[in-house]
């Protein structure tokens, strides 16, 4: 690709883009610019407003304007060790959540036997409140819990797309076959190229990270 880089201005509007050009930011660029330019749908691009680069065939301006189709995008995808300190830090969360929940309940309550109840609760409710934490973020906009925001990960379906509730329930549902295979399913992350566990090829997930 060669480049007719338009002299810089501070400000270049919605309509002109930035091209990556040989691993390099160029321009900005009209869209006239960019087809003689000839970009491909994988060409990197941003406008003033845009937070990152998006591929042209993210943008439904260029799709219309040279014809592209969108195409699933090509994700990183979340490691092994980014998924387990993510992990870590969302039963971290909920556990110390529900802790100081009984905690609360304790200041109000003397008797030892209702105590007792509270502190073995905390066994079955621990694990409640992460499943439907777990759904709940995941099926939301951010597609992702505390703990895979903070490590910048979250959770889509094969084509990069939002998940809906149930797939994000059966994703979280599937993690007992991930355990009882006594974590194996966590393991096989390691021997396939996607890096999906056993409970995300049984939901049809994938975890990713931001690209850029």
């Amino acid at each position: 690709m060669t480049s007719s880089q338009v002299p810089p201005f501070q400000s270049f509007g919605n309509n002109c883009y930035i091209l990556i050009v040989n691993g390099k930011p160029e321009g900005p660029f009209t869209l006239s610019q960019l087809k003689e330019l000839k970009i491909k749908p994988g060409d990197f691009v941003k406008t003033e407003p845009m937070d990152d680069y998006k591929e042209a065939h993210e943008i439904a301006e260029l799709r219309q304007f040279f014809g592209f189709n969108q195409q699933a995008l090509i994700q990183y995808f979340g490691s092994f060790d980014q998924r387990l300190l993510a992990a870590a830090l969302d039963w971290f969360f909920v556990s110390g959540a529900c802790i100081i929940g009984a905690f609360m309940v304790a200041l109000f309550v003397n008797n030892k036997i209702v105590l007792l109840s509270v502190a073995v609760s905390l066994l079955i409710v621990i694990p409640i409140v992460n499943f439907i934490y777990h759904v709940i973020m995941e099926s939301s906009d951010k597609q992702a819990t505390y703990g895979k925001q903070i490590l910048q990960l979250k959770v889509c379906d094969m084509a990069g797309n939002r998940i809906s509730p149930a797939q994000a329930a059966g994703r979280n549902l599937a993690i007992i076959f991930s355990v009882l295979t006594l974590f194996i399913g966590y393991l096989y992350s390691f021997f396939n190229k996607q890096q999906q566990c056993l409970h995300d090829i049984i939901a049809g997930t994938l975890v990713v990270k931001d690209r850029l």
